[in-house]
């Protein structure tokens, strides 16, 4: 496995991203040691708010929702996940496969002994995120699913299919219009270098690349034995579980309601839909969101 690192002067003077890094290294599983980063801000005893990010953003996505939660008096860890943001990045889309995605991140979770977590996850932060909490949940203490899932090989919506054709077959992946498009604000030229900074050039966009392809959309998809698996320890999660996808985001929309049905901890929450949210509603509603989990936390 050939692993890439973005240089450091990549991330200098990002707007609104000035977090010390935090780094924990894990094994690749074939041999070689990968290093992930972490935002890790707020009182470093206090039970940990987990952000995690999808597919092509990173940490930067959570940047006005760690401030405003770290404000109200919250530790807050976001992680890159490997092959994004300032973490390593294995070179090859094949170096990539879902239960790939889940041990890398479970180790860090384990190496970092986060306990009483509560998990915000997005996209592929809910696809891995939810993961984690099926294998730890003991480690969570509540979870709030903001447009994303847990597939399991039943088909995918139409807006979907258009980002797996897209993502498979443009020539260079433009991952800072991409985040904007699935905003409805839009972003600014300088957020969108932002997000564009991991990737110096194509090869470090493996995984960008390969996100899409490992949906389990199908039943031949690997992951899905994983996920049913994953399904049967949610249907007995009785913690809380809030819903909060919004309004604006066709690939997810809907989504909310097997939560409601199936995840005991999800029956009698406060369920919202963010409104004049995209498919990245943390850059469409952060202080909605950050008002949303300081209020779940604390049960008011």
């Amino acid at each position: 496995m050939k692993i890439l690192r973005t240089p450091d002067a990549r991330f200098e003077n990002l707007p609104d991203y000035t977090f010390a890094p935090h780094w924990t290294d894990i094994a690749s599983g074939t041999g070689e040691t990968l290093r992930l980063h972490a935002v890790d801000e707020g009182p470093r005893g206090a039970a940990p708010v987990l952000l995690m990010h999808g597919e092509p953003s990173w940490s930067f996505l959570y940047r006005h929702i760690i401030s405003g939660l770290v404000a109200k008096g919250h530790r807050v860890v976001a992680p890159d996940l490997v092959g994004f943001g300032k973490s390593d990045k294995p070179s090859e889309q094949t170096d990539y496969t879902y239960e790939r995605h889940v041990a890398w991140m479970s180790a860090w979770l384990v190496a970092n002994d986060l306990k009483d977590i509560t998990l915000f996850c997005q996209d592929w932060g809910g696809l891995i995120g939810l993961r984690l909490v099926a294998a730890f949940p003991e480690r969570f203490a509540r979870v709030v699913v903001a447009n994303t899932g847990l597939p399991v090989g039943t088909g995918r919506t139409d807006a979907f299919q258009q980002w797996l054709d897209f993502s498979q077959s443009v020539p260079e992946l433009p991952v800072g219009e991409i985040v904007s498009m699935g905003t409805l604000r839009g972003l600014s030229d300088a957020e969108k270098a932002a997000y564009l900074a991991p990737y110096p050039d194509e090869s470090y966009k493996a995984a960008a690349r390969r996100f899409p392809a490992l949906v389990p959309i199908t039943p031949e998809h690997g992951s899905v034995a994983e996920n049913k698996a994953a399904w049967k320890v949610l249907a007995t999660f009785d913690k809380p579980v809030l819903t909060a996808f919004s309004d604006g985001d066709p690939v997810s929309k809907g989504g909310e309601r097997i939560f409601h049905e199936r995840v005991p901890g999800a029956k009698g929450q406060n369920h919202v839909i963010i409104e004049g949210g995209g498919h990245f509603l943390q850059e469409d509603k952060p202080a909605e969101l950050v008002a949303l989990i300081d209020s779940f936390i604390s049960g008011k």
